[in-house]
């Protein structure tokens, strides 16, 4: 069973990690207390409706919660009525709960801060991050749940969740279930733990089609469709990964310095090292043929040639096409 603080306020400018916490809180708090959780919102939510839920009695059981969710718009000077009525409440049978979702200049009253403080309550800010920042955000929120990431990990999984806050807060809390307290996490945990199967089989296979391994690139294409995935669904990240594969081949041979490129190529820096190291076995023609190839794959099996009298082609299936092609681009 929670132990509940008789007081929280949830503010900041990060407006869908509060409303997130809200609905945790309301659902903790109906758990504990059915029937027993007074929620007011938009017009219901002034300091005079506050006050009078928190000085009305209840014959409820168990905990009474009020949740007061828009507090950013308050004026100092009409908080007198919550303070007083704060004062006056009984922490071990009452918790209020307040949201503010600031933008700017709007802010909740500094006051309401010092009155939740008094009480024995929580504050708690959640504010955006920036993008440049983000490495850093989740290497800190990593370490509050028991795990030591590295920052090319955490800027790994930035890139493979996406910025969402919340997005990646919730990775980081599926990695703790999963992990020993304490645990090092490196780029390949984020990449083996933070994507589906059928993801990082597509990712094994268009890495290998880049470093010229035909046995792993037909290996994972086999895996794939028998998970059912379609080859029409997987030429476009593998043209993707090609095409990067080809840019990054052409600078080499113009002598274009490692550090330079690496910069140049909108990916983290452990992935572009990784391409830089792989396409260095190749050459620019290569990786051209690769992408023709490609090209003919996707049109022979999105109702191209695909079933139809092509000469030796006449009659192949998909997964056989595929197979050919695969190997063909690799060599």
């Amino acid at each position: 069973m929670p132990a509940f603080k008789p007081a929280y306020l949830i503010h900041g400018d990060d407006h869908g990690r509060i409303a997130e916490r809200r609905s945790r809180l309301r659902a903790m708090a109906e758990a504990e207390s059915p029937g027993a959780v007074d929620l007011l919102e938009g017009d219901a939510c002034t300091p005079e409706t506050v006050a009078a839920a928190l000085s009305a009695m209840t014959f409820a059981m168990g905990r009474r919660f009020v949740i007061a969710d828009g507090v950013e718009r308050w004026k100092e000077r009409d908080l007198r009525a919550v303070i007083e009525a704060m004062a006056g409440m009984d922490p071990t049978t009452t918790t209020v709960a307040f949201f503010a979702r600031e933008d700017g200049r709007i802010t909740v009253p500094e006051g309401l801060h010092e009155a939740v403080t008094a009480v024995g309550g929580a504050v708690a800010a959640e504010r955006t991050v920036k993008p440049r920042d983000l490495g850093r955000w989740v290497q800190a929120q990593a370490k509050e749940r028991g795990l030591d990431f590295d920052l090319p990990a955490a800027k790994a999984l930035v890139a493979q969740v996406g910025d969402r806050q919340q997005r990646l807060l919730r990775e980081l809390e599926k990695l703790a279930l999963d992990l020993e307290p304490g645990a090092a996490v490196g780029v390949a945990d984020v990449q083996a733990a933070c994507a589906s199967s059928s993801e990082r089989k597509a990712w094994t296979l268009a890495d290998a089609l880049v470093a010229g391994d035909a046995r792993t690139a037909t290996r994972a294409l086999v895996e794939l469709r028998g998970q059912g995935e379609r080859i029409g669904g997987l030429t476009f990240g593998i043209v993707r990964q090609l095409r990067d594969a080809l840019q990054v081949a052409e600078a080499l041979a113009a002598g274009t310095p490692t550090g330079e490129l690496k910069r140049s190529l909108r990916m983290p820096s452990w992935k572009a090292e990784k391409v830089i190291a792989d396409v260095r076995g190749r050459d620019a023609e290569s990786y051209r043929r690769a992408l023709a190839i490609m090209a003919d794959l996707e049109l022979e099996t999105r109702g191209g040639r695909a079933g139809r009298p092509q000469g030796g082609d006449a009659g192949l299936g998909e997964e056989t096409l595929g197979v050919r092609a695969v190997v063909t681009a690799a060599g």
